[in-house]
């Protein structure tokens, strides 16, 4: 492991590059050429999707307790950081259902470990990567970041729960924090330069995101796509989400961390303000593709709800941040270039051909 030099000294970024995938591993960053101003020294806690620029790198899983909250805290004495950016996590909604306990330990128990290191080490700026599926299933779209959160699935309740210690942690006088919390909506796409993209292991991919699974047919990886409910109250019969590209969202980190400010707290709705339904996705992921993907529709997959788009709003007035990647076709494009790269994930890269 290398770390970066455990004697804080002034750094100056001219812009910070990251974004997560929604796993559990850690990353540290950063630096960039010279101007006016400092920014923090930052370390990111989460999987990512674009390469930080960096002269330090760090991993470590934090889903194993004890050992977990040792290597955490070993992290923060050895290093100096001005900032968290927290996005570890176990997330898939359908695996929640199945294994409730792991996400509320992996989820809840590990961002305890996450704020307790950074109290005991005077970090006082958080950035944590929460979700849309603390809302649950609100009664009228879009969602503002004042629907009541109703989560009905694990995840969602574990992600409320951390969102609910972090609340409570940042009101106490001891604290002192800047704490940002960016509500996702459904992710998608991935780094634009190609170098990294979405790999899930083997064993997820029958709990996966919807474009993982588009891929895997467009592949032949599997024989087909399911889709998982069609009695919806949507237009179509299929659920419906709002997509936000992984650029935008590292954006929104970007401008966060800026606009963090000691002893407040910000809350955000990180989406495009607009809903697509499944069957619009697959649609999207076909022509993307070029492939005639077979799909097939099932009953509905526990924990899952109708409905679920955005009012991004806040984070447009507050953090002059607004989606820019709002093509779905042209999202799963530069997906679709790293995947046909890439059809054993992070191993060597393979051309396809169709």
């Amino acid at each position: 492991m290398d770390f970066s030099d455990p004697k804080r000294k002034p750094r100056y970024l001219s812009k910070i590059l990251m974004v997560a995938l929604l796993t559990a591993m850690c990353v540290v960053m950063l630096t960039q050429p010279p101007c006016h101003r400092r920014t923090p020294s930052v370390l990111t806690v989460g999987a990512v999707y674009s390469t930080l620029v960096s002269r330090s790198f760090l991993q470590d899983n934090l889903s194993r307790g004890n050992m977990g909250a040792i290597k955490v805290n070993r992290i923060f004495a050895e290093n100096a950081f001005d900032a968290v950016m927290h996005f570890a996590a176990v997330a898939y909604v359908g695996e929640s259902t199945l294994e409730p306990l792991r996400y509320y330990h992996n989820i809840t128990s590990n961002t305890l470990v996450v704020l307790e290191a950074m109290a005991a080490h005077n970090v006082r700026t958080l950035i944590y990567s929460s979700t849309c599926a603390t809302y649950g299933e609100p009664e009228k779209m879009p969602i503002t970041e004042e629907t009541p959160q109703f989560p009905i699935n694990p995840y969602g309740k574990a992600k409320k729960m951390a969102e609910d210690i972090i609340l409570d942690f940042s009101k106490s006088k001891k604290s002192d924090m800047a704490v940002m919390i960016l509500r996702y909506f459904n992710v998608i796409g991935s780094d634009p330069e190609g170098r990294l993209g979405e790999a899930p292991k083997p064993e997820l991919r029958e709990h996966g995101r919807i474009s993982g699974a588009c891929f895997d047919a467009a592949l032949g990886i599997i024989p087909g796509l399911k889709v998982k409910g069609t009695d919806y109250e949507t237009p179509d019969g299929t659920c419906v989400r709002d997509y936000i590209d992984v650029t935008d969202l590292v954006d929104a980190h970007v401008k966060a961390l800026n606009k963090a400010e000691r002893g407040k707290v910000g809350i955000y709705n990180v989406g495009t303000g607009k809903g697509r339904s499944v069957k619009e996705f697959v649609e999207a992921c076909k022509k993307a593709t070029g492939v005639d993907i077979k799909v097939d529709y099932f009953s509905r997959r526990p924990g899952d709800y109708a409905e679920v788009y955005s009012d991004p709003a806040r984070i447009n007035n507050e953090l002059n941040w607004t989606a820019q990647h709002t093509d779905l076709m042209e999202s799963l494009r530069v997906a679709w270039t790293w995947q046909k790269k890439h059809r054993s994930g992070y191993g060597s890269p393979q051309a396809m051909v169709l």
